[in-house]
């Protein structure tokens, strides 16, 4: 059991440490969709996406579950002891996806607090308080007009209920 938890958290580390390799630089990616695309299908230059950055879960999942799956199969062939390891290969696997996106959270949330991104965030807070403003001074320079319009109901308000009842005709 000790075993396991060192592995699930070995695989942890290693999916925040390949999530951050692959958010700043994608070329084994890009390597691949070179030889897996035509020309006209291969990725773009500014795309970022690799094999787990700005990738859904299931691609995320069936990429980090071939990679562990290919590295298996080369220790089963090249060691001669079969030791029972669908338990570690589980442990890898879930905690590779657990840190990716651990990752993900933490470089997220590093580019969101960056001091170009929170003067961005102010300015545009700036603006929307200067609009409201804008809003409260127009009505504040009419408040006769205001007050006109809501005499106007006020009156038709004003009879009783008698004579509502009367214009309904429900009473005579």
């Amino acid at each position: 059991m000790t075993l396991e938890i060192i592995v699930f958290i070995v695989a942890i580390l290693f999916g925040i440490v390949w999530y951050w390799r692959e958010s700043k630089s994608n070329n084994l990616y890009r390597l691949a969709n070179r030889i897996t695309h035509a020309k006209n299908l291969q990725m773009k230059p500014e795309n970022q996406k690799g094999f787990v950055h700005q990738q859904p879960f299931l691609l995320r999942l069936v990429w980090i579950t071939l990679l562990f799956a290919i590295g298996a199969g080369i220790v089963t062939f090249v060691t001669p002891i079969n030791i029972f390891f669908i338990q570690y290969f589980a442990s890898t696997v879930v905690g590779t996806l657990i840190g990716t996106y651990i990752a993900s959270a933490v470089i997220f949330t590093r580019d969101s607090t960056s001091k170009e991104q929170i003067e961005k965030v102010f300015d545009q807070g700036k603006e929307y308080v200067e609009d409201l403003l804008e809003g409260e001074k127009e009505t504040v320079e009419n408040p006769k007009a205001e007050e006109r319009v809501e005499q106007e109901p006020e009156a038709e308000v004003k009879k009783s209920a008698r004579d509502r009842l009367k214009d309904k005709g429900m009473i005579k």
